[in-house]
């Protein structure tokens, strides 16, 4: 079922994936501000909804900070917030969801005994529940409605599976690479397949523009991501919900 309907380039240095709150373009001190912005969320052509988000490095790691709403029309809004904390080297250091509006749930994930453990509460005033998960502090955080963390996987494949030619960072067109990914919202991890299919020219707010293109692969959806050479994601498709998301 749809997400929306249960609730409503080639170049980068290694720096960008240790580089990794809530979306603002003032740093915290110590930390610079490598992207910053907000997406909006097209379903059928109609906007439905915005993340504000911002990403910030500093020689102790990074923080990624988003919030979600839905559009003011929408009878049932939502409102969520996250913060992603990782290491220099890009492993999760902590993650934070929160549900702003209808409800007050709340999830964590922290590494626990070489592995992640999510705390989830319904409620502000519930005991924390506990739920282990097999996998290692360097799992990919693709939560729900966050587009941004999309991003940020990016740059880990280029990061991991790019090479450097005299200075440019150069993308095999064509070369797939999987990664574990966990969704803290739904409770669940799957390995993704990620692939720089090459440049291609795509309609942003109208106008044609050459870009980076991507196809993110998971159980059941694909989703095509357009960078710019600067590696900011611009635009995202996902056909088989009619749903298109594009940096404003």
């Amino acid at each position: 079922m749809s997400i929306w309907r249960r609730t409503m380039f080639c170049g980068v240095t290694a720096v960008l994936l240790s580089a990794f709150t809530l979306a603002t373009d003032k740093p915290k001190d110590g930390m610079k501000v490598v992207d910053s912005g907000s997406f909006g969320v097209f379903m059928n052509g109609r906007r439905v909804a915005t993340e504000n988000f911002s990403i910030q490095q500093g020689p102790a790691g990074s923080v990624a900070t988003s919030e979600f709403k839905t559009d003011q029309g929408n009878a049932s809004q939502t409102s969520q917030s996250s913060e992603l904390e990782l290491s220099p080297s890009g492993d999760i250091r902590k993650y934070e969801w929160k549900e702003l509006a209808p409800g007050k749930a709340q999830a964590t994930v922290i590494p626990a005994n070489e592995f992640l453990t999510e705390k989830i509460k319904k409620t502000q005033d519930d005991k924390p529940e506990e739920q282990p998960f097999l996998l290692p502090a360097s799992t990919s955080i693709l939560d729900d409605y966050f587009f941004s963390q999309r991003q940020i996987l990016i740059w880990r494949y280029m990061a991991t599976t790019c090479k450097d030619d005299k200075g440019e960072i150069k993308c095999p067109a064509n070369q797939k690479a999987q990664f574990g990914t966990l969704n803290p919202q739904q409770r669940s991890s799957q390995s993704v397949s990620l692939e720089y299919t090459g440049r291609d020219k795509t309609k942003v707010k109208g106008a044609d523009q050459e870009l980076n293109r991507f196809v993110l692969k998971s159980e059941g959806s694909d989703w095509v991501l357009w960078v710019d050479n600067q590696f900011k994601l611009q635009r995202i498709a996902i056909p088989n919900e009619n749903t298109e998301v594009v940096r404003d």
